[in-house]
């Protein structure tokens, strides 16, 4: 767009040796297409590398079960006896996980003769976590309340065959049994340090009637176990978040570009055609325009941080050179400070950090200091309704 004028001159020769087309010449008409903003409802996106979220669980506890004839022959309380725990799993998401966790001890069922039996006992188990979905994502909650669901198989033996009322099929009592049972329960975490956690937890497994290896009664019956111990997070337990509109701010700020050179365009198509009207041409001094072009609008930071990214040091070079073409404009450097993290104090410290960092680099392109004031607004002021988008330096003139 240099030396517009002496275009109209080159034009206007033309024009000469054609009057009468001249004469009949009507204004140049630019359409202007106006790009609008469109709306965007952005959510995070979370994910991870399937070697992390792993955790290996360890506990102890205890276990009392609900059965047929329990209390029946002469027991005047259920009996409670110890169990032991392992299990491994992993969380995929936020929200929900997986795991493989064991159970060993025995159980007091025998309402005759009050033997002890052995148990072992394995279930899959899909967790929720419950704060996550509710409350937002954070890697760092000191508690959580974790409900869970789950399918298994138990393996009891050591049935006393004089007791026993479910045959083995060759002419005897069985002394073992095996049982599919389906289960839920809560569990408790509480964050000791990014890789240890300590869990209470609650369960109830649900069995057909012979888990106690006696065939009559109700037709459910049931073990109800709480335990606690240590889970230990293999890597710590993070995320990584995505949020698929981070550039939005960036996108708009490139349409309004667009759309003031779209204008530009226009008003100097306007020009030029009344210029080619006028005839014979006026002697005109032809000079070179300088078109002042929209700065880049914005500087983005890390969480709790000041550094400029060598991504975001593209854009303050960009307004480096805007300043460099516009030698009379001034610039104010605007820093501020998401408002969910730290205190008022300790953001506007930051938005003044982050508003230095940016004028220091301008500086080092060839600015001088004098053109540049820093505004430190903190987080008492949020320019954006996407909280992390706001730990960012905006420009402005005065």
């Amino acid at each position: 767009m240099k030396k517009n004028l002496l275009l109209a001159i080159v034009g206007c020769g033309g024009m000469l040796l054609s009057a009468n087309y001249a004469e009949a010449q009507e204004a140049v008409v630019v359409e202007e297409t106006v790009v609008t903003e469109v709306p965007v409802n952005c959510k995070p996106v979370y994910s991870s590398s399937w070697k992390d979220n792993w955790f290996i669980q360890l506990g102890a506890g205890m276990q009392v079960p609900y059965v047929d004839h329990y209390l029946n022959k002469g027991d005047s309380k259920r009996h409670i006896t110890a169990m032991y725990n392992v299990g491994f799993g992993r969380w995929f998401s936020p929200y929900l996980g997986f795991r493989i966790t064991g159970y060993y001890g025995k159980l007091h069922l025998d309402w005759v003769t009050k033997d002890h039996i052995n148990m072992a006992n394995a279930n899959a188990d899909l967790m929720w976590d419950m704060f996550n979905s509710i409350g937002g994502v954070k890697s760092d909650r000191v508690f959580s309340i974790i409900p869970f669901v789950g399918v298994g198989g138990t393996y009891t033996w050591g049935f006393d065959p004089a007791t026993a009322s479910i045959p083995d099929g060759d002419g005897h009592r069985k002394t073992k049994e095996w049982a599919l049972p389906v289960s839920a329960g809560i569990q408790l975490r509480f964050r000791l340090c990014k890789y240890v956690d300590f869990f209470a937890e609650g369960r109830v497994n649900f069995y057909g009637d012979n888990f106690n290896n006696v065939a009559s009664g109700d037709p459910i019956e049931a073990n109800v176990s709480a335990y606690g111990g240590f889970l230990f997070n293999i890597g710590g337990r993070e995320f990584k978040s995505y949020n698929p509109c981070e550039y939005l701010g960036y996108i708009n700020s490139l349409n309004n570009q667009v759309n003031d050179l779209r204008g530009e365009l226009a008003t100097t198509a306007a020009a030029l055609a009344a210029a080619e009207a006028q005839l014979p041409c006026p002697e005109v001094v032809a000079q070179e325009v300088v078109v002042q072009t929209p700065m880049l609008a914005t500087v983005r930071f890390k969480i709790n941080s000041a550094a400029i990214s060598d991504e975001e040091m593209v854009n303050v070079y960009n307004v480096a050179e805007w300043m460099k073409a516009n030698p009379n404009a001034n610039v104010i450097v605007q820093g501020y400070a998401d408002e969910d993290t730290g205190s008022a104090a300790y953001n506007m410290e930051l938005s003044q950090r982050r508003g230095q960092s940016v004028v220091d680099a301008l500086v080092n392109y060839g600015i001088d200091s004098s053109r540049l004031t820093i505004q430190a607004n903190g987080s008492d002021v949020q320019p954006y309704d996407t909280n992390d988008w706001n730990r960012i330096v905006i420009f402005t003139q005065p």
